[in-house]
């Protein structure tokens, strides 16, 4: 195996983890100017949403988790469908899933500036201005355009490299600078005028005219941020919680349940492998019957539990469970005292759906890729519905102590990355390096990352090069159809983590993000 890449990064104050390090060092000096773990997010976040366009954005979606000492809370700040929206009119066009590209009907009223406006008006404590200044800063002096940003552009097709023409016409190379002017002006109207300065002006406007129709100016006045009552389960010897439904997380306590009464062995070991990608086929196998909107996330949990004797020992299973990448970010941010957030926001698919909003050049997610267009299905495509959400971030507490705040992107495959690091993390006692640079599988469809369920016959089991190579060899011989991918390839997550310990915080980025930092101090 390879040697660690990087090792775990200690703070005795506070500590920021991101999948880009110009992020982390702006949450790290809204923490060294007094603001505490929300402020830092929220700024960590609005800088990666400049830096990171083929990750994460103000045109897509946000769910964190935030550790107070009342508990836990979650928040799910995650898009509707446009008010004209109509199942009928994709059908009768041949679709029978979601398109993917190219489709303003794939476009939910993005979440992430609402989420934003909802952290700082409940947890906030430095003005919005001063939180969002380093993004601004970012986005009118420029950037260097990262290894990733450059890989995300490549399979982009003609038309999206038109839509997104200011950032392909700049990000020609490694290290080029990009500047995204419509970005700043985006962010200082939410400084300004609050969030209807943003949904209801330059960016809301070019929305309504890309919809021709199928948004409205009701479904734009109207907040997608719900604070909601966290999913938890006790497992690993902690309590873990993640967002409800409409958000997957609950595949990640329901692996955990699975896994909790195994001996799972030596995590170096194809057993070990095996049994956790068993206990994700168990908690996952009909997810897309059972995930939507309004289900009832407790019960779902239940219905995991009631299963964990059909998981196989011995061979690979017959069901399968969700896999494959996805664009996203992770990040993380922690007091040693105090309040730690967990928060992921993402594009769904790469750039996303390949729009833009023409007069801010803020590239819009394709989330409505989680939609059903099954007559009747609980999750079908509909006018103010939410879609099937792969984020799912993760918290770990000891009754109102925290123990660790971690996620990852991913799309399908992230609760499996979670149910991994819990593993390492909780169930072995690895450090946050340890449990993050450590090789890992993941269950996968053909082509998207978000297809593991089009053709059951044509998942695999994917492999990061530096794993073992017993695990390569011992899966096979179990029956599971294996593939060997490169070392750190970002198909595998995006993850970071921060731990809570006796003398402060220690933390990790992951090494695949390229550019990622955990800073603290």
């Amino acid at each position: 195996m390879n040697p660690l890449p990087q090792s775990s990064v200690r703070g005795y104050r506070h500590l920021v983890a991101a999948a880009d390090h110009l992020a982390a060092r702006a949450g790290d000096q809204i923490f060294a100017r007094g603001g505490n773990a929300v402020d830092a997010a929220i700024a960590t976040n609005a800088a990666i949403a400049v830096t990171g366009p083929h990750l994460c954005g103000m045109g897509g979606d946000l769910f964190a988790l935030i550790s107070t000492p009342d508990g836990v809370v979650a928040l799910n700040s995650s898009g509707r469908a446009g008010s004209g929206a109509d199942p009928s009119v994709l059908r009768s066009a041949g679709h029978t899933v979601m398109p993917l590209r190219h489709d303003i009907n794939t476009v939910t009223v993005p979440g992430c500036v609402d989420g934003w406006v909802a952290l700082h008006e409940r947890f906030g404590s430095m003005p919005l201005a001063d939180l969002l200044a380093p993004a601004i800063d970012l986005a009118e002096q420029g950037f260097p355009t990262s290894p990733l940003l450059i890989g995300a552009l490549t399979p982009t097709d003609r038309a999206g490299l038109s839509n997104l023409a200011e950032l392909a016409s700049q990000a020609t190379h490694v290290g080029a600078r990009v500047r995204r002017p419509g970005v700043a002006r985006a962010m200082r109207s939410i400084i300004d005028g609050g969030r209807n300065a943003f949904y209801l002006g330059e960016f809301g406007d070019g929305l309504l005219g890309l919809g021709d129709g199928l948004f409205t100016t009701s479904d734009l006045t109207r907040s997608n941020a719900d604070w909601v009552a966290p999913l938890t389960s006790a497992a690993f010897g902690v309590d873990l919680h993640t967002i409800p439904p409409n958000s997957q997380g609950y595949l990640t306590l329901a692996g955990a349940i699975i896994a909790d009464d195994l001996d799972l062995g030596d995590p170096g070991s194809e057993r070990w492998a095996h049994l956790l990608i068993e206990s994700a086929r168990v908690a996952g196998h009909d997810r897309p019957a059972v995930l939507h909107e309004h289900a009832d996330g407790d019960a779902l949990l239940d219905m995991v539990r009631s299963r964990r004797g059909t998981l196989s020992l011995d061979r690979a299973g017959s069901g399968t469970a969700p896999g494959g990448a996805g664009d996203t970010t992770y990040l993380c941010t922690a007091e040693a005292g105090g309040m730690a957030v967990s928060l992921i926001q993402s594009n769904a698919s790469g750039f996303g759906s390949w729009l833009v909003e023409p007069s801010t050049q803020i590239n819009l997610h394709n989330r409505g890729l989680g939609f059903s267009l099954q007559a009747g299905h609980p999750a079908e495509f509909g006018p103010g519905r939410r879609p099937p959400h792969t984020l799912s971030p993760a918290m770990a507490t000891r009754g109102n102590e925290l123990v660790s705040v971690f996620g990852t992107m991913g799309g399908d495959a992230q609760p499996q990355i979670l149910l991994q690091i819990a593993a390492r993390l909780f169930a072995h006692g690895q450090s946050p390096a340890a449990a993050v640079n450590a090789p890992r599988w993941a269950l996968a469809g053909p082509r998207t990352g978000f297809d593991t369920w089009d053709d059951l016959t044509t998942q695999s089991v994917d492999v990061e090069g530096h794993a073992p190579e017993d695990w390569l060899s011992g899966l096979a011989a179990r029956g599971h159809r294996v593939n060997r991918l490169d070392a750190w390839d970002s198909t595998f997550g995006h993850a970071q983590a921060i731990v809570r310990e006796a003398e402060g915080l220690v933390g990790a980025a992951d090494p695949r993000t390229r550019v990622g930092a955990v800073i603290g101090r």
